[in-house]
């Protein structure tokens, strides 16, 4: 009936740059330039919300400075409201449609909110602007990855690298991208100089698990995502590709407790669960597998794997009817699931 290890590819965590400029426009006084200055201190302690407060201030008396919107913008992003931080990186640019900073910013907000078309054009302008920013060329490629478009990618990273080379965040994700096109001993290889050049690099940790994985090493998979873990402590990404690891090791009660703990911290990462219920149908319980899948399906609709395995544990549960929807739908989302469904 089920394949007995899931073909899901693990999810491998990504980073972002932001400018935060501490620059003053030509007429800000002094008083503003002091709110802009305590405003990047607060930010860099943690405290955003202290620092929209200085930046209120410092635009307050001055309304025209684009510093300010810009890194208030910066902290709205930190604070998950992208949408506002989109708004003050857009009055930015208006006063100051040459502002290389802010194209970088609204783009990144843009990336995390889905708009990864959008937010290559704000890469782009940046790049305009400012051809030797590294930043910007590491930033596109990010968003180039979620497109799809890894080759594309690598080159940016490439240039990123290629004009900063201490850039360990870039090394990390080209490292990623190469892992997608099968270069896993490459992928191995950047994530090593990007751990080299920053140790408290939890992004390289995770994506060098991922690449060891994919190379048929669980155990310093797991070694990689224990100290991803250790690192960022509410890196869900790492417990759940962490989980996976335990499930091709067959340690499903293993898996099932970092598949919970990914998901306490992020709710709707749909492998999440999906993941979850593959682990629970080989310990029998198919009422708890159908439902994780369930909940995969409802916060990932065209997601034919949760299908398939939803499927799976109606077929247990003696719903042949059910089993046939769901293995059809499966079909029907990823052709690729044709091998492994014409001799069920």
């Amino acid at each position: 009936m089920m394949s007995k290890k899931s073909s899901l590819k693990l999810i491998v965590a990504l980073g972002a740059i932001f400018v935060v400029s501490l620059a003053v426009s030509p007429g800000a006084n002094a008083s503003d330039n002091s709110f802009i200055k305590s405003g990047k201190a607060k930010f860099d302690e943690g405290d955003y919300r202290g620092a929209i407060a200085d930046y209120d201030k410092a635009i307050e008396l001055k309304p025209d400075l684009e510093e300010a919107y810009n890194n208030r913008g910066f902290a709205k992003f930190n604070l998950g409201d992208h949408r506002s931080a989109i708004a003050d990186y857009d009055r930015a640019i208006d006063l100051n449609s040459e502002y290389a900073a802010a194209y970088n910013n609204r783009g990144l907000a843009k990336s995390d909110l889905g708009d990864h078309s959008g937010a290559i054009a704000d890469f782009d302008r940046a790049i305009e602007l400012n051809p030797d920013s590294a930043l910007a060329y590491s930033n596109r490629g990010f968003a180039k990855f979620n497109l799809g478009d890894h080759s594309g990618a690598i080159a940016d990273y490439d240039r990123a690298i290629e004009l900063k080379p201490d850039l360990a965040l870039a090394y990390s994700n080209r490292g990623n991208a190469k892992s997608d096109l099968g270069d896993h001993h490459g992928a191995i290889a950047d994530c090593d100089k990007a751990i080299e050049l920053k140790p408290d690099l939890e992004e390289a940790y995770n994506n060098r698990g991922s690449a060891k994985f994919n190379l048929g090493d669980h155990r310093g998979a797991i070694a990689d995502f224990d100290k991803a873990i250790e690192l960022k402590p509410d890196l869900a990404k790492a417990y759940n590709n962490r989980g996976f690891v335990k499930s091709n090791l067959d340690d499903y009660h293993g898996a099932i407790a970092d598949y919970d703990r990914a998901i306490e911290l992020n709710h709707e990462i749909a492998e999440a669960y999906t993941l979850r219920g593959i682990a629970k149908l080989e310990l029998d319980d198919y009422h708890g597998a159908m439902a994780d899948c369930d909940r995969a399906i409802e916060l990932k609709p065209e997601y034919g794997v949760a299908y398939f395995f939803r499927g799976v544990a109606k077929y247990k549960l003696g719903d042949h009817d059910g089993y046939e929807a769901d293995r059809k739908r499966a079909l029907e989302l990823d052709p690729a699931f044709k091998a492994a469904l014409k001799d069920r």
